[in-house]
């Protein structure tokens, strides 16, 4: 089943969501992309990416050129922000990345988080339980080394809400479009 990648305006097959991470390392082949590429990617308008820039949701490119993990805190702005004011989804960042604008204080990068965060975002529609949920949710960080005591359980919390956050997103504007059918 086909479906949009989440904060991008790009397709692919859900049950390829495990490879998502593979799609994006090929855009960075030649080194970092640049704002336009950024935009086509998200839809976004290239003042917005630069504005979340200037705000310092993000830290500024280099030489004009945005790399991966730059380009996944865009595309989970971009994934959170109809459900969520920018406050929110800069304060849900910063509690696993601290200083938004510095990658030193990470407790996971933008680019892992990002992946984590579509492959559960993929099985949004299987209809799984909290528990599952929290079962899936543990099976994904099986792996996640904590640079800190409780890293893991701070990403598990934020991944939690950016599902929820989407999920929401997505049902209101299917919401929307059973209003407009009436």
């Amino acid at each position: 089943m086909t479906w949009n990648i989440p904060g991008t305006v790009l397709t692919a097959n859900r049950e390829d969501a495990k490879y998502i991470d593979q799609q994006f390392t090929s855009m960075f082949f030649g080194g970092g992309i640049v704002l336009s590429q950024v935009s086509a990617i998200t839809g976004l308008e290239t003042y917005t990416v630069q504005n979340w820039v200037k705000r310092e949701f993000l830290p500024p490119p280099d030489h004009k050129r945005y790399n991966m993990n730059q380009l996944c805190r865009i595309v989970i702005i971009n994934a959170l922000k109809s459900a969520l004011p920018m406050e929110k989804i800069t304060e849900l960042i910063s509690y696993v990345n601290g200083d938004l604008d510095d990658d030193r204080d990470d407790l996971i990068d933008d680019a892992k988080l990002y992946f984590l965060f579509v492959r559960l975002a993929s099985r949004a529609k299987e209809g799984l339980s909290p528990d599952e949920w929290e079962i899936f949710l543990n099976t994904e960080l099986a792996d996640y080394n904590e640079p800190v005591p409780g890293a893991r359980e701070r990403v598990k919390k934020v991944l939690w809400i950016m599902l929820t956050a989407w999920s929401a997103a997505k049902l209101q504007k299917q919401a929307e479009a059973m209003l407009a059918q009436l």
